[in-house]
C-alpha cells in the first residue's frame, strides 16, 4: 500500500509562534512502568498520549494493570492517566510496535508475571537489538525463548518472582537495556546490580532519568560507581506527577526559528531536567541562534546559521533535526558519537545521508556519525522509513526548500500526534507583519 505524501509547507517569512507541546514520551513510559509496580494507584498529569505510550499502557494492561484515561485539569481536552497496579502480574500477549522503550522495558517486568508473556511487534522491531536484555534475564535464571540473535518475537516464561543479584551487560547499542532492568529491579527479591561493560553508554541522560524516576517513588538506587547501578529491593510508592513537555519533540519547532530567522517560544521548558532534549539550548546557540530561558519557557531567535562539530552521543534523538539544520547552514557540520543510531527505528545515519543527497545536498557517513557539507537543495520526495524524527527533519528542510514532499508524515504520531496541525499552526504567524500564532499541544493529546 502506498504511503501518504505530505507537501511540506515553505515558510513565507520568519516564523513567530508560541508552541505548547505534550508530555515527554521517555518520562511517560517510565512513570507507567513504576506505577504498574506501585503499592496503590498513581496519576500521571498531562502524559504524552501517542502510539508509543499507548503501546506501553497496553503492555501493562496485558500484564494485569489498568490504565484509565480521565479528564485533566490543564484545560479543555486535556487528559490524565490513572494507573491501577495489579496485585500480581499475569501472562499475556504484548504488542511492542516499534517502541524501543516497550520492547526493552517490558521483558524484565514480564519475568515477574505468573505465566508466559509473548512479545512481538512491527516487522522492523524484529531487527532491533535485544540480546543484552535477553542475556541478562537468562543470567538471572529467567527462562526466555527468542528468535536467533536475541531478537523478537520472544516468550518470557514468568514464574511470579525473580531472585535478582548482579548482571554485567554490554549496553553500547542502547541505554534502554540498563533502564529496563533497573525499573523492574525493586521487585526482584534481592534487588539488582547492573554493570555496563563495553563502549561508552549512549544516551546517558536517559539512565539518569530512570534513576531519578525510581528515587521519586522511594526506591534506593546507588549510582556512585561509574557504569554501575545498584537497586535495593523494596516497595514502590505511588505517583502523582505532572509530566514535563517533550523537549526532543521541540527540536523541529525551535529549528524553524533558526532556519527562517524568526522566533519560537516553547512553553513550560523546565529549569532542571534529565531530558536529553535540553541539549538543544547549547546546540542552537552554537549554530548561531539566540537562546534564552525564563519562567514561561524557552525562546529561540534565528540568526545566521553556522555548522558545528558536535558529539551527540548523549542526545542522539536530536541528530535528524541537526542534520536538517546542517544542510541549510553556511559551513559544514560533523556529528560524532552516534554510531548506535544505526539500530534505531531504521538505520538513521544511512537514511539521513540518503535523503539529504536526494534533495541535492552532500552528506557522508563516518565510523561514528556523519558529515554534512551544505550546497543548494531542491525539492523531492523524502522517505521517512517509519522514523518519526526523519519526518520532522524533512518538515524543517521544507521551510526553506520548495517542493519537499514527506512520505508517511503520520509516523510522527509515534511521539507527537497532531504534528501537521502543530506545524501549520506555527506557520500561521510567519511572514511580513505576521501577528504570531499559538500552536497548541491540546490537539496532540
Amino acid at each position: 500500500m502506498e504511503l501518504s505524501r505530505w507537501p511540506a509547507p515553505t515558510a513565507p517569512g520568519p516564523v513567530d509562534a508560541v508552541v505548547s507541546l505534550p508530555g515527554s514520551k521517555s518520562l511517560t513510559n517510565r512513570y507507567l512502568v513504576v506505577a504498574a509496580l506501585a503499592d496503590r494507584p498513581s496519576r500521571l498529569r498531562s502524559p504524552l498520549v501517542s502510539r508509543d505510550t499507548r503501546l506501553m499502557a497496553g503492555a501493562l494492561e496485558a500484564l494485569g494493570a489498568r490504565v484509565r484515561e480521565v479528564e485533566g485539569a490543564t484545560g479543555p481536552g486535556s487528559v490524565d492517566w490513572v494507573v491501577e497496579p495489579a496485585e500480581r502480574l499475569r501472562g499475556g500477549a504484548v504488542d511492542v510496535g516499534l517502541a524501543g522503550t516497550v520492547m526493552r522495558f517490558v521483558p524484565p517486568l514480564a519475568a515477574l508475571a505468573d505465566g508466559d508473556v509473548r512479545l512481538d511487534g512491527d516487522p522492523r522491531a524484529r531487527e532491533r537489538p535485544m540480546a543484552p536484555v535477553v542475556d541478562a534475564l537468562r543470567a538471572l535464571g529467567v527462562d526466555v525463548e527468542d528468535a536467533p540473535g536475541g531478537a523478537l518475537p520472544m516468550v518470557v516464561h514468568g514464574r511470579g518472582a525473580v531472585r535478582g543479584g548482579a548482571v554485567t551487560i554490554d549496553a553500547g547499542a542502547s541505554s534502554q537495556f540498563v533502564s529496563g532492568l533497573l525499573l523492574a529491579a525493586p521487585r526482584y527479591a534481592e534487588g539488582l546490580v547492573v554493570r555496563h561493560a563495553g563502549p561508552p553508554l549512549p544516551s546517558q541522560p536517559h539512565v539518569a532519568m530512570t534513576v531519578e524516576t525510581l528515587r521519586d517513588v522511594g526506591v534506593d538506587v546507588d549510582d556512585s560507581e561509574p557504569d554501575t547501578w545498584a537497586v535495593r529491593p523494596g516497595p514502590v510508592a505511588a505517583l502523582d506527577v505532572q509530566v514535563e513537555p517533550d523537549l526532543s519533540s521541540a527540536a523541529p519547532f525551535l529549528a524553524a526559528a533558526a532556519v527562517t530567522g524568526g522566533r519560537v517560544r516553547v512553553l513550560g521548558w523546565p529549569q532542571h531536567t534529565t531530558q536529553a532534549g535540553d541539549a538543544l539550548r547549547d546546540l542552537l546557540d552554537e549554530m548561531g541562534a539566540e537562546v534564552s530561558l525564563d519562567r514561561e519557557g524557552l525562546v529561540v531567535r534565528g540568526g545566521e546559521l553556522f555548522g558545528v562539530d558536535v558529539d551527540l552521543h548523549e542526545a542522539g534523538e536530536l541528530v535528524p533535526v541537526v542534520v536538517a539544520l546542517a544542510a541549510l547552514a553556511s559551513t559544514p557540520t560533523r556529528v560524532r558519537g552516534v554510531a548506535h543510531l544505526r539500530g534505531h527505528e531504521t538505520d538513521r545515519l544511512a537514511a539521513l545521508v540518503r535523503e539529504v543527497e536526494r534533495l541535492g545536498g552532500r552528506a557522508e557517513e563516518t565510523e561514528d556519525g556523519l558529515v554534512v557539507r551544505p550546497r543548494p537543495l531542491h525539492g523531492d520526495l523524502v522517505r521517512t522509513y517509519a522514523d518519526h524524527r526523519i519526518a520532522q527533519a524533512a518538515a524543517v528542510l521544507g521551510l526553506r526548500v520548495p517542493g519537499v514532499v514527506v512520505e508517511d508524515v503520520e509516523t510522527t504520531a509515534k511521539t507527537l500526534p497532531g504534528f501537521v496541525d502543530l506545524w501549520t499552526g506555527m506557520l500561521d504567524g510567519a511572514g511580513p507583519g505576521g501577528a504570531g500564532a499559538t500552536a497548541s499541544g491540546a490537539a496532540a493529546r
